[in-house]
């Protein structure tokens, strides 16, 4: 998609992709800026920003591919007296059969293929003995390295018959993801990403995680920048062409702190509300975005 002479299309009196805060014609318009190879060694100098050209996407297309084929497999089996470990086994088996890695496993010492978080858990619950519910709701995130190349992503189910507050929270997190994503373009900034969850959450009552955030994909598992689910609009940096990176909102129904268990990698809501978390991995384009590990939402 972007060759060293493909151009980040600016108009001369918007703002300067290279985040000064000045006109584009007041700033790189005539130092030659723009063009990709200079934007990419200019993002990486200034953020460690790792921008991705043409064979790049084409292999961040492949292994989110892949992810997204992972999490349909998994929701086709979940059912109700499902241990969290038979989630475990699928994914890693499904994704070692498919000539790739599970990713979490053994990062950092996870000990799993797969993180599985149900109701109350936020993010990073660890498979093991527990049994879904009748009710349950439950976040299967599935991070899949293949050719060298990561992709992440992740959704949350309804396990049997969901209540109120669970079919609430799954749906409010659904949404903040999609208003997030519909950001993602040229010239915007991670503030505005931000903002648009934050602001669509809070009108439901509901409150964003804020020590989890999203991340920088693609050459490795967590890359900059980091994107936060919460934020001011025009704040943070200027969103450029080949900018790859998760926009994952953690969604409590109660308040918005949290506490980490024993295992020091299971987050719990302090509270014991619902929390629930959708998760794709959104590329930046000339003219908007594109999701590498795309599902309806």
């Amino acid at each position: 998609m972007f060759q060293s002479s493909d151009r980040v299309k600016v108009g001369r009196n918007g703002p300067c992709p290279c985040g000064s805060g000045k006109k584009f014609k007041k700033c790189c318009m005539d130092k030659d800026l723009y063009d990709f190879e200079s934007m990419r060694n200019l993002y990486y100098k200034q953020y460690k920003i790792q921008l991705k050209e043409s064979k790049d996407i084409e292999k961040l297309r492949r292994v989110g591919k892949l992810v997204i084929d992972t999490l349909d497999m998994v929701e086709k089996k979940i059912h109700a007296g499902m241990k969290t470990d038979e989630i475990n086994t699928l994914v890693h088996d499904y994704t070692i059969s498919h000539s790739a890695i599970p990713a979490p496993l053994n990062y950092r010492g996870f000990p799993k293929s797969v993180c599985v978080s149900i109701n109350e858990v936020i993010c990073h619950g660890i498979p093991g003995e527990r049994f879904l519910v009748d009710g349950d709701i439950v976040n299967v995130d599935v991070t899949s390295i293949l050719d060298g190349y990561y992709a992440d992503a992740s959704k949350t189910y309804l396990v049997g018959e969901a209540g109120q507050d669970a079919l609430k929270i799954v749906s409010v997190a659904r949404e903040c993801l999609k208003k997030g994503i519909k950001k993602v373009q040229p010239g915007n900034t991670l503030g505005d990403i931000g903002w648009a969850i934050q602001s669509y959450a809070e009108k439901q009552r509901c409150s964003v995680v804020r020590e989890f955030v999203g991340h920088g994909v693609g050459f490795d598992f967590h890359e900059a920048p980091q994107v936060p689910h919460y934020g001011q609009k025009g704040n943070g940096i200027k969103l450029v062409p080949g900018m790859v990176f998760t926009i994952e909102p953690m969604i409590n129904l109660g308040r918005k702190d949290l506490r980490i268990l024993p295992d020091k990698w299971t987050a719990v809501t302090r509270d014991n509300s619902l929390s629930a978390q959708f998760e794709q991995t959104i590329l930046v384009t000339e003219n908007g975005c594109e999701s590498l590990t795309p599902y309806e939402l």
